[in-house]
């Protein structure tokens, strides 16, 4: 476990490590960024950089956490990557249904294999699946997320690169949105965000302010419009 400075979480758990880039948001990756600054650090997680790794040895470890907390699962990879044996996935939603004092939360921007996948797991009341929006290219993951039979099922619209006009938000319990942060930072446009919190507040969806992001994103802070927004679902464990 470690705790996380992720404003929407309590900590994160990685029993997968490493992942691939996918879409345009996958560009900077700050999971990249910090596994290879891992790696030179010698930490044996990340013996491998950024490839792909399970690991086996922490795959149970939620079990012994007694404090109940929010948890993101594998925020430095992708469960639905397809490289991901079935086996293993399953494995870690059999950890979420037995640890039921957490909640989990992960996020994917492989919306299709979740979707094929879903049918075959245990979806837990506790466990919340979310899916990584980044333009409006890619809305098509909210509709597989959709298909999915997840207790809370949220949208990360993080790092926001673009409008995203006409949001269909049935069935969305949660919203965050986000603009990327670090080296090389796109912005994010205000309008933006104004546009999906009308949307988010019109379909009445909880909302989520991230941060505005950019190279020094403590100094853009996150605020918008005067206030913090820091909406959130109703929880269901």
């Amino acid at each position: 476990m470690a705790k996380s400075s992720i404003e929407w979480t309590d900590s994160s758990w990685n029993p997968l490590t490493g992942c691939t880039k996918v879409s345009p948001g996958c560009m900077h990756c700050y999971a990249e960024r910090m596994a290879r600054r891992l790696h030179a650090m010698g930490q044996p997680n990340y013996a491998q950089g950024f490839e792909l790794t399970v690991h086996e040895h922490v795959a149970e470890a939620p079990l012994s956490w007694k404090k109940p907390q929010v948890i993101f699962v594998n925020s430095m990879s992708d469960m639905f990557h397809h490289d991901v044996p079935l086996a293993f996935i399953q494995r870690i939603f059999s950890v979420m249904h037995r640890a039921d004092w957490h909640i989990f939360q992960i996020l994917t921007k492989r919306a299709e294999r979740l979707a094929a996948l879903a049918p075959s797991l245990d979806w837990a009341p506790n466990v919340w699946m979310g899916v990584s929006v980044e333009n409006a290219d890619w809305m098509s993951r909210i509709a597989s997320l959709k298909q999915c039979p997840a207790h809370v099922k949220f949208l990360s619209l993080e790092p926001l690169l673009g409008p995203l006009p006409g949001l269909d938000l049935d069935g969305i319990d949660w919203v965050i949105v986000g603009g990327e942060s670090g080296p090389r930072a796109r912005p994010m446009d205000k309008r933006w965000v104004l546009e999906i919190r009308d949307q988010c507040t019109a379909a009445g969806v909880p909302f989520f302010f991230k941060q505005w992001g950019g190279v020094r994103k403590k100094s853009t802070g996150r605020l918008l419009e005067g206030r913090t927004w820091d909406e959130l679902p109703l929880r269901s464990a």
